[in-house]
């Protein structure tokens, strides 16, 4: 085998759903005010008594029920999460056990927002090299836990959630080479920080990056995959916030692809925003198996991480 593929995908989001008009009695503004903005109109909330192994978990199993896998025929976990409140056991080890995997390797990765896309190319890179025959991937944050919410600029922004992919040798190399990187001198520009940690970030500073210097990075992963834009069947970028989302796009020049905008129903899940919204396109068959589809994590740290995978 000299490529890996992604086998199956699933995702999960908790019942509770917080409104715009909800927000607006706990904070000065409204849902003109948020959905003009951030084009945010509703978002999942996890209760007191659902932490992130158990969010990842659900969107974990989905995916290996989807792919007609056991536990046991995984023997890599990695998951792409920031808002973990305990060190140790990491959460790739506690969603292990949740779901009864055996005895596997089990990481956890932390680049905030572009997480997954991290992940997965670590997924890729330990398949191909023999390290790993299967793989769990998932993305998940419970970003309600790090919230201030008195504060309208970050309480609108945030939902939780979990996504999650299965990831296996294939003949053929259906995830494309990673083009990733960073800003670490401007990392203060989105922050998990403080006791308790809080999210905070310098909007327009995030803003400005991803709109201006995005684009072209984007277009490089593509070119890494041997594919111009046009090619594309789909792009799903972080969901951040529609502000950035639109315009990154129309900067890519994917005018064939759907635009993941899930960031709508589901608010900025951070590492989870990605599988989640993929798993939503293959879900509603907006995207077909073999369909070339740009992931583009960004965020956090100003990290960066992207690759062209076909559908599952």
């Amino acid at each position: 085998m000299n490529g890996s593929r992604i086998a199956a995908v699933g995702h999960y989001q908790p019942a509770r759903v917080l409104t715009n008009e909800e927000l607006a009695g706990m904070v000065d503004t409204s849902d003109e005010w948020i959905t003009s903005r951030v084009g945010i109109r509703t978002r999942h909330i996890a209760g007191p008594d659902e932490p992130v192994d158990e969010l990842a978990a659900h969107a974990a199993a989905k995916a290996l029920a989807t792919a007609g896998l056991a536990p046991a025929d995984i023997d890599l976990v990695l998951v792409a999460t920031s808002t973990a409140i305990d060190r140790s056991p990491n959460m790739a080890a506690r969603v292990a056990a949740r779901i009864g995997i055996p005895s596997p390797a089990a990481i956890d990765i932390n680049v905030v927002c572009a997480g997954f896309t991290h992940a997965l190319a670590t997924a890729d890179h330990a398949v191909r090299a023999g390290a790993a025959t299967r793989a769990l991937v998932i993305g998940a944050d419970k970003m309600s836990d790090v919230t201030d919410w008195s504060d309208r600029t970050t309480c609108v922004l945030v939902g939780d959630g979990a996504g999650a992919a299965v990831v296996e040798a294939s003949g053929e190399a259906h995830i494309g080479p990673v083009l990733w990187g960073s800003v670490p001198e401007m990392g203060h520009a989105v922050r998990i920080e403080g006791q308790p940690a809080r999210f905070a970030q310098e909007g327009q500073s995030v803003y400005r990056w991803a709109t201006t210097q995005l684009p072209a990075i984007a277009r490089r992963a593509c070119e890494r995959a041997g594919l111009a834009p046009e090619d594309l069947a789909g792009v799903v970028l972080h969901q951040a916030n529609l502000r950035i989302i639109e315009p990154l796009a129309a900067k890519l020049g994917a005018v064939n692809a759907v635009v993941a905008r899930d960031v709508s129903e589901s608010g900025n899940t951070s590492a989870a925003s990605i599988p989640l919204a993929l798993s939503k396109l293959v879900e509603q068959g907006r995207i077909t198996t073999g369909d070339p589809v740009l992931l583009f994590g960004f965020g956090g740290n100003l990290s960066y991480a992207g690759q062209v995978v076909r559908c599952p």
